[in-house]
């Protein structure tokens, strides 16, 4: 038994004084899973190894991840029949063995019942499926599709008869279970379900629900990494039984399950709000099984202590249908025997969170693709290199984990790294030189700064480098153009015109895209590895949103793992992976001013990627919420601006702001509908495929709202217009921690005939 002075908490401290030998104790296991969408085998041995170690653990409830059985991420497969057919034969699988013998096991999949798709769990226990409870809020923004594929379950008054398939029932002898929202009623406890969205919703199912009794409550969750958001999470699962008391564990999927979202794993459970485990965020493991010891009567007296608890309790109404279970769950006390003490909440830095997520999805990614690396245009730039620290992260989490003995991270890197004769990664640097390939393409507009800090960090990641010129593929371009011409085109420096300008460099970045996907090819055949190679990308989220990249240049890869990073989250990161990840040229990195380099450099110009935008980083980032997260149109944008830039810019200078971003923004949103599908880790991305969708066809002029913003700017100005200042702390924080809609957002223009232009 452990020490009394090991459980500082004192609610932990009086339960203990409490029991009397008598206290209902029930272990309980949640779990992450790696699923992937589609691959039925790998999902249902994952789940079978889930179980088992539940049951090896003496757990008597087990929770899995949402729509486990097919892997979230199955987007339109989930209109398919085939889906869930499959899913009832993986189902039928778990239910003819002996993995549901004694233990409660909540199993998600998509079924449907007259006619109609739902996202369900399963629960079953001996062999039969004791009811199947439907989900009933959908998630539907963001990243989110459901309503898409599923309906939400809206009759809450009886449980409905649901007739199993045939080869179902010729299996496991049932041929009904009870359909809808309901809770089981074991002898010794009561326990009912909310699925992943549930959790946030204003009016949840788990009120009502305890004010009927029950006690256990399972989340099945899908729920995608975000930098700065689980602590959002984590609140709202603790809060989830601060008000009405309860055990409730969370499960969530983690990894790549074959898409742009990273799931993030982090199940845990709380116990009257106090957390007492909490699983890994970022990991490699497909398989995490998380236990619990809980004292049940804790619960019971939790709420007894509260009276506006039992004063709802005793005025409800709503009697929830249940079903009755002739099975005890909980275990008898014995002597020693304590229930699990909360734990402190682990969170991540931000740039810990940049350093592991896209990492971990890498990761899944290379796997089980069945390429054989990356190659990775490194310029020796912040963004690019950014990409090579991850990579490197990468590689270091894999030989730690091969470390711990994971047979199956083993088994992965014996394979992309091709090794022969008993050898085995046990160097990230060794194994980085195996599967990821840099290549330097200078021109002459490259610097030897550039080209020095590019062979510096290729060097501590331990990547195959490669330095290319690429000045004689461009002359060859314009070769053809002054064929064609009889003319050939100048820099800007040089007294070129813009167009010619643009273009110089346009060629340049497309160059180095196609030789880019031609090294990925040849590269490894040039040292005799077998397989290709995954191009990465590296343009992050603001130059996105300003559209500050060509079309078809290193932009467009396979993967970008920094596509939903901003410029400002890079550099901090940078910072710290110089000293964390042991890659100390990245503080030089750091500290050197952007630039594309496609444009001489003269004693009196240099090229720097601020001066090309019209904008810092900063105010790009500044934009990026207003306009997805605040939903700021122009008119909105520029109001909100003249109070939080007070001091600094004029009206007139916050409108040319305002206006100058959406110009840029509209000429180049079409270059969102090609942009390399990117990590999704900021919630201002402009990503046309999936999370932002609006028109890439725009009147980039804007002569309403532009023409709007002018009256308001000569109106401050001439009438002398004082704005309210706003501060970034005077704003509420929204899911994703960063800012949202709240009561600070409200802006008043004094003294102007308009006494209160708020959005």
């Amino acid at each position: 038994m452990a020490l009394l002075s090991e459980y500082w908490n004192p609610k932990f401290l009086a339960l203990l004084v409490r029991h009397t030998g008598k206290m209902r104790l029930l272990k309980v296991a949640t779990c992450n899973l790696n699923q992937w969408a589609m691959d039925f085998d790998t999902n249902l041995k994952n789940i079978k190894e889930s179980i088992r170690q539940a049951k090896e653990a003496g757990a008597k409830i087990r929770i899995g991840p949402e729509l486990e059985i097919t892997g979230y991420g199955c987007e339109d497969h989930f209109l398919e029949e085939d889906t869930v057919n499959h899913a009832w034969e993986c189902l039928t699988e778990i239910l003819t063995g002996d993995w549901t013998d004694g233990i409660l096991c909540s199993i998600g999949m998509p079924l449907t019942f007259e006619n109609v798709r739902y996202n369900c769990q399963v629960f079953c226990m001996n062999r039969q499926i004791l009811m199947i409870r439907p989900k009933m809020t959908l998630a539907h923004d963001g990243n989110y599709r459901e309503l898409r594929w599923f309906s939400a379950w809206k009759k809450k008054e009886e449980l409905l008869d649901f007739d199993l398939p045939v080869a179902v029932v010729e299996a496991i002898s049932q041929s009904s279970v009870p359909f809808g929202y309901g809770y089981l009623k074991f002898l010794d406890v009561l326990v009912a379900a909310e699925t992943c969205e549930e959790l946030f919703t204003a009016s949840p199912p788990r009120a009502e629900l305890s004010y009927n009794g029950v006690e256990v409550f399972v989340n099945a969750s899908g729920s995608h990494h975000q930098l700065r958001k689980l602590n959002v999470r984590i609140d709202a699962i603790k809060a989830a039984t601060v008000t009405c008391g309860g055990v409730y564990m969370y499960a969530n999927q983690q990894g790549c399950d074959g898409g742009r979202l990273y799931y993030d794993g982090c199940c845990c459970v709380t116990v009257n709000g106090d957390v007492v485990a909490q699983g890994s965020q970022f990991s490699l493991k497909d398989v995490e099984v998380l236990t619990a010891l809980v004292d049940l009567d804790a619960v019971s007296s939790y709420r007894g202590s509260s009276s506006s608890f039992r004063e709802q309790a005793s005025r409800n109404t709503n009697t929830i249908p249940s079903i009755k279970v002739p099975e005890k769950l909980c275990q008898k006390f014995r002597l020693g025997t304590c229930p699990t003490a909360p734990v402190e909440v682990k969170y991540h830095l931000p740039q810990e969170e940049i350093a592991f997520g896209p990492s971990c999805w890498l990761w899944d990614y290379l796997r089980r693709s069945g390429a054989s690396g990356f190659l990775l245009p490194l310029s020796g730039g912040a963004d690019s290199s950014s990409v090579a620290a991850i990579v490197g992260c990468m590689c270091q989490l894999v030989v730690r984990d091969i470390e711990k003995g994971d047979e199956q991270v083993k088994a992965d890197a014996l394979r992309i790294g091709q090794y022969k004769n008993g050898e085995f990664p046990n160097n990230s640097q060794e194994f980085a030189s195996r599967i990821f390939y840099t290549v330097f393409m200078g021109s002459e507009n490259s610097s030897e700064a550039t080209r020095s800090r590019a062979k510096d960090l290729a060097n501590e990641v331990g990547s195959h480098h490669v330095d290319v010129a690429i000045d004689t593929i461009v002359l060859a371009f314009l070769s053809v153009l002054k064929t064609l011409s009889g003319k050939l085109p100048c820099y800007k420096v040089d007294g070129g015109s813009n167009t010619e300008n643009l273009g110089l460099q346009n060629i340049q970045a497309r160059v180095r895209m196609v030789l880019a996907y031609m090294l990925s090819l040849f590269l490894p055949w040039m040292y005799n590895k077998s397989g290709f190679y995954l191009v990465l990308g590296c343009s992050n989220v603001d130059e996105a949103l300003r559209g500050y990249l060509t079309k078809y240049d290193c932009s467009a890869a396979d993967l970008n793992p920094i596509g939903s990073v901003s410029k400002q989250d890079l550099r901090s990161f940078l910072r710290w992976a110089a000293v964390h990840l042991h890659f100390p040229s990245l503080a030089g990195v750091e500290a050197a001013p952007p630039t594309a380099e496609l444009e001489p450099i003269r004693s009196d110009y240099s090229q720097l990627d601020e001066v090309d935008m019209g904008m810092t980083y900063e105010e790009l980032s500044v934009y990026g919420r207003l306009r997805k997260i605040f939903r700021c149109g122009p008119v909105a944008m520029y109001q909100y601006l003249c109070a939080k830039w007070k001091g600094k810019f004029s009206p007139s200078e916050v409108a040319e702001k305002v206006k100058h971003f959406f110009r840029y923004y509209a000429i180049n949103r079409h270059k969102m509908t090609v942009l390399t599908p990117s990590y999704h880790a900021e919630s201002y991305s402009p990503e046309d495929n999936r999370f932002d969708l609006r028109q890439f066809l725009y009147n980039s002029r804007w002569p309403y709202q532009f023409c709007k913003i002018d009256e308001l700017a000569k109106e401050a100005e001439t009438d002398d217009g004082q704005v309210e200042n706003i501060h970034d702390e005077d704003l509420v924080r929204g899911p994703d921690g960063n800012l949202a809609q709240g009561s600070g957002m409200g802006v008043v223009v004094v003294g102007s005939g308009n006494p209160s232009a708020g959005f």
